[in-house]
């Protein structure tokens, strides 16, 4: 059967799992989901109504960290998580950091709103949303930059924190208010100018 990825290619949380697949060299095929995700089809792979999911011979599985943790031990290529105890721990508190905090505020919030509503949805940004969002998401932003550790995220070796960062990093990069609260940032900006140039990078995130 191969390997499917069901989602749509815009949302930061299937261009994550399109980079670990790249990272890993995997081939598969991208099947188109559009919002709002609830059709009988999707909901029988994904109960929560979410994108990604991966689907290979038959294993169904959703939850981007979870999907590149698989990849990640599935397929040959080089290794995405640290060997060394310390880096390790290292990716796994960011892990935290992108799903617990950061995905609400960055990308569905502030990135939602000033990217999607306006220029696919058709309706102004809601400016309350992405000013309720602002705190939290500076909080972040200030979290990550105290940890970095160069030259990627936990050190020396390009990881799944790494991988899940950027799709989230590029689209609040691409706001006012990203734009504000990366100013001083200089770790995360000077990592994600060096991630940016990886071949995964130039396929997966296109504007």
């Amino acid at each position: 059967m191969g390997i499917k990825l069901y989602g749509v290619a815009g949302s930061p949380n299937v261009r994550g799992a399109m980079l670990g697949l790249a990272e890993k060299g995997v081939d598969y095929e991208l099947v188109d989901v559009f919002p709002p995700f609830k059709a009988p089809d999707h909901m029988a792979r994904n109960p929560f109504g979410r994108v990604p999911v991966l689907e290979h011979d038959g294993f169904l599985l959703y939850e981007t960290q979870a999907i590149l943790r698989y990849v990640d031990q599935a397929f040959p290529g080089p290794a995405l998580q640290p060997a060394d105890a310390r880096e390790a721990a290292r990716m796994n508190q960011i892990l935290g950091i992108v799903d617990c905090y950061l995905f609400e505020t960055w990308s569905g919030a502030i990135g939602f709103e000033r990217l999607i509503a306006t220029s696919f949805l058709g309706r102004p940004c809601d400016l309350a949303q992405v000013e309720a969002a602002v705190p939290l998401a500076r909080c972040c932003a200030e979290a990550l930059e105290a940890v970095i550790s160069a030259p990627y995220l936990t050190g020396g070796t390009f990881s799944l924190a790494d991988i899940r960062l950027m799709p989230h990093f590029d689209w609040l990069r691409r706001t006012p208010e990203g734009e504000a609260m990366l100013a001083d940032k200089g770790g995360l900006v000077r990592w994600f100018e060096q991630v940016r140039a990886r071949p995964s990078a130039q396929a997966v995130l296109q504007p």
